[in-house]
């Protein structure tokens, strides 16, 4: 029989048990452990023959008020390698701390300060425990009581303590029993073990805060958590951290080794956006360089909540392109003796969907014949047994076979594409270069008012076709010609700078007019130029083929690396850096944000890893070769600005819209069937009329997005630390009003979402058949020198010099490869507009706005279907032509060339 002293007003009380062995009995023990019989921290005291168990509790003596019982439940999600796998299986302790009821405790924290001392109120601690076992199910929940005073007040937020040695992922807590309803916290993250670190972790309530109005009681821990996130700048990061910090590209590269030394992206000689410090040990040779010998095993370190999902590492994301990266493409060179081999026919490019690719099969961990998560060109053949690599006909191929030689398809591919972020209005003519003339040569083009006027035929001069906005450009001279010499003296390739111009036509359809090749002096060679048209014979309509191939290969790479990596991923993670450092969980602005931050980190993690490093799958296969990512480093620092990232400045800095207030979006499009900026802006109307309710409602007293200080460091960091090197320009957005506020996050969803699926989705059904988009051109020009032997081979068999300019064999099968995993929607998506947050869902006037954006985006599907059909518009259907489907909203899992997720998630 147990007997228990308890002094009144006491902080603590003293349970005497009986019991022979110094111990009380098991069911004694959860007995009396149930979660608010005691709550608070027990410990154990032998006093002879018998057994003390003291709680200290957290409340204060009883003052007369009614106890009311709060129940708590927390649904916990099973996990691989996570604390719940395999419960039961004699895992020891764990188990026992099961049995005991001592494996996660909580503590609720009132939203109110003790009215007599003016601090926090002591928390109100319990345990939890386990109600259903595994049992197949895919999530275990967790319960226990509290008893709490009236007087405790309204709790805004819960610590969470995980006895167990492993992590878990805690995907939700609800508090049951007050007045007010229930409490409901949305958690969806991981809780480190305290073994790993002995801090609670803080989750707040879905009720959302502005600094200036956060409850006296979570002030302190709002501060603190903040704190807590941003580290302390030092030492190396470990897997359970969530600590974000800046730092700069410098582990692309590998310093001791002269062929794989690349330079540190970010700071004056090499302008870059900042990534996520990890805090590696350096190089020998490089102080600068962080060592890449961990991450040749490890993916980089990430705060533990920006990793994939365990359902997108295995049915897609991660897991499935590091089986490719690290088993397949090995595989596949391992078994190509020649990696220089081209083709030799283009029936032979036609049987990489007919009969595949033989690949060798690799043992051990790893292994994409081992696993049963692989990518659909690949299952197919293990499925048949066989070691094989089988492609699937993109949709471009599928439609017409021809279609990538046609000149009114590479014109189309400019607006209707993969890349349409590069072509431009002309406004001034002739073309003149910026560069240095002693060192790039002349600076006036080389394409005269006599060729543009000869190839339209001469329906109007070049003049008027200036001033009624009907030439168009690719211009990739300025950009590419620093590099030119440089990527000329590596093995297996070439370059030129180009510049390729389109003339609108009556139909509203482009024709491509003129291409013009140049290549600077070098130490051994002459500067060297020429301007290729369509041509009425063969020799320049061949020549005419090998120029559009080169051009195509630039914008390839200009896609690849600028309008794809950097103008989204790379640019988008300071956001997240900042975000996440500098607003609190409770931040409204934060939660608008944080799903469209997902997973975006850590692809960018693998993509440091393996993609864009030195020797990557980006170097390896596209012609800035290892100049490829001090390429988009360039770039930057020529071209990239914040305002005009969003869509409409970005169409108006191009010259392809005027801004029109009477026009539907705010602006009228030069071109009128122009289907990626159509689509694209009824996607950025929407995003900006979600945004604009959503910051109405928290911002709707004047002067407090300025005095939001949360808020205001916020934006700071993005520009002085993200983007420290562009820190001191002028066009940097100042956040004073309501419309600045609604400005900048637009911009931000609109990158994240609508610009990357636009460049993205479309890999593989576009670039899936390289000869429409080859990432690389492998020799010069033939009419280089006229007497050298490749010329008279041009002469003789023409095919023969366009099919050895393609990638070779082993490129062409590692980029179509890797474009069918990066093309690829995971089942697990989000997209944009088709699911509520639960935060959001807690407010009903954010609720029916968000109701409302989810509604708009279904009618953009209905707009585009709509559209794809309707014969005049001939940049988006047509015999033989691709739908422009990149910017439908929603997408089944897999290819399918559509699809707006709400993040960058791949």
């Amino acid at each position: 029989m147990m007997n228990s002293q308890v002094q009144a007003g006491s902080r603590s009380a003293l349970l005497v048990v009986p019991n022979p062995i110094l111990r009380p009995s098991r069911d004694s023990l959860v007995r009396l452990n149930r979660p608010g019989s005691w709550p608070g921290n027990r410990r154990k005291v032998g006093m002879g023959k018998v057994f003390a168990v003291i709680w200290d509790r957290s409340v204060s003596k009883k003052t007369g008020d009614n106890v009311i019982t709060v129940k708590a439940k927390a649904t916990v999600k099973v996990t691989v390698g996570g604390e719940l796998t395999n419960v039961g299986l004699g895992r020891g302790v764990g188990d026992l701390l099961e049995v005991l009821g001592k494996s996660v405790r909580l503590e609720l924290v009132s939203e109110e300060l003790d009215p007599q001392t003016g601090l926090e109120k002591p928390t109100m601690k319990g345990y939890l425990h386990r109600k259903i076992g595994l049992n197949g199910l895919d999530v275990v929940e967790y319960e226990g009581e509290f008893k709490v005073s009236p007087s405790f007040g309204a709790v805004g937020a819960v610590l969470v303590r995980n006895e167990h040695h492993k992590e878990m992922y805690f995907e939700s807590i609800v508090l049951n029993g007050f007045d007010q309803g229930p409490i409901q916290i949305t958690c969806n993250s991981w809780v480190h073990a305290r073994s790993d670190n002995p801090e609670d972790r803080v989750f707040f309530s879905d009720k959302s805060y502005l600094p200036p109005v956060t409850p006296a009681g979570l002030k302190k821990l709002r501060e603190k958590e903040l704190e807590t996130l941003r580290g302390n700048g030092q030492g190396e990061r470990k897997d359970f951290e969530r600590i974000y910090d800046y730092d700069k590209y410098n582990d692309l590269g590998n310093p001791d080794d002269a062929d794989t030394a690349r330079p540190v992206l970010g700071g004056k000689d090499h302008p870059y956006p900042r990534r996520c410090r990890t805090g590696r040990p350096m190089t020998r040779t490089d102080p600068l360089s962080e060592s890449r010998l961990k991450i040749l095993v490890d993916s980089p370190y990430v705060p533990r909540d920006e990793a994939f999902s365990e359902l997108k590492q295995a049915q897609f994301g991660l897991k499935t392109l590091k089986s490719v990266l690290h088993a397949l493409i090995p595989g596949v060179e391992a078994f190509v003796e020649d990696k220089n081999m081209g083709f030799d026919f283009f029936t032979d490019i036609d049987l990489l969907f007919k009969h595949g690719v033989k690949f060798h099969k690799t043992d051990g961990e790893g292994s994409v014949l081992n696993s049963l998560l692989l990518p659909r060109l690949v299952k197919k053949a293990v499925d048949g047994g066989s070691d094989v690599l089988q492609f699937e006909m993109p949709s471009i191929m599928d439609r017409d076979k021809f279609s990538w030689m046609r000149d009114e398809e590479f014109a189309r591919q400019t607006i209707a594409g993969i890349n349409p972020y590069c072509i431009e209005l002309v406004k001034e003519f002739p073309f003149v270069s910026t560069l240095d003339p002693k060192i790039y040569g002349p600076t006036e083009s080389a394409i005269t008012k006599e060729i543009i006027e000869r190839e339209i035929k001469g329906v109007m001069t070049v003049e008027e076709a200036v001033a009624q906005k009907k030439l168009f450009v690719l211009d990739y001279h300025d950009i590419l010609m620093p590099y030119v010499n440089k990527v000329r003296a590596l093995e297996g390739t070439t370059l030129y700078a180009s510049r390729t111009v389109f003339f609108l036509t009556h139909l509203g359809t482009l024709q491509p007019v003129a291409i013009e090749l140049v290549r600077p002096r070098s130490e051994t060679e002459d500067a060297w130029r020429k301007v290729f048209t369509q041509g009425i014979d063969h020799t320049t309509a061949w020549l005419w083929k090998l120029a559009k191939c080169h051009v195509a290969a630039h914008d390839s790479g200009m896609h690849q690396l600028v309008s794809h990596w950097l103008r989204t991923h790379c640019c988008t993670e300071p956001y997240v850096i900042a975000a996440n450092r500098q607003l609190s969980a409770m931040h409204p602005i934060y939660r608008l944000l944080q799903p469209h931050f997902r997973y975006t980190m850590e692809i960018n993690a693998l993509a440091r890893q393996s993609l864009i490093n030195a020797d990557g799958i980006i170097e390896s296969c596209f012609s800035p070769m290892k100049y490829s990512i001090e390429l988009s480093s360039y770039a930057y620092d020529l071209t990239w600005r914040f305002d005009k990232e969003a869509l409409p400045a970005d169409l108006i800095k191009r010259g392809l819209a005027e801004e029109d207030p009477t026009a539907e979006h705010g602006v009228k499009l030069v071109i009128e069937d122009y289907p990626f900026a159509n689509d694209g802006l009824l996607i950025w109307s929407a995003i900006k009329q979600w945004v604009t309710d959503y910051v109405s409602y928290y911002y709707s007293n004047p002067g407090s997005v300025q005095s939001d200080t949360e808020l205001q460091a916020f934006w700071e960091e993005v520009r002085t630390k993200g983007h420290e090197d562009k820190k001191d320009e002028p066009w940097w957005p100042v956040l004073k009003t309501n419309d600045d506020l609604i400005q900048v996050l637009s911009t931000i969803v609109w990158v994240v979402s609508g610009h990357h699926a636009a460049v993205n989705f479309g890999q593989y059904p576009y670039g899936g058949y390289f000869p429409n988009r080859p990432t690389i051109t492998r020799n010069n020009l033939p009419v280089e020198n006229e007497s050298c032997a490749e010329f008279k081979r041009f002469l003789e068999k023409p095919e023969t010099t366009l099919l050895s300019s393609f990638p070779s064999q082993l490129q062409a099968t590692k980029v179509m490869t890797i474009l069918d995993v990066l093309s690829s929607h995971s089942p697990e998506e989000e997209y944009l507009g088709g699911q509520v947050e639960p935060e959001w869902a807690l407010v009903p006037e954010i609720r029916a706005a968000f109701e409302k954006f989810s509604g708009r985006m279904k009618e953009i599907e209905g707009i585009i279907d709509q559209r794809n059909t309707d014969l005049e518009l001939r940049n988006r259907t047509g015999a033989g032509v691709v739908p422009y489907e990149l910017l439908k909203p929603f997408s089944e899992p897999g290819v399918t060339g559509k699809g707006v997720p709400t993040s960058i998630s791949i």
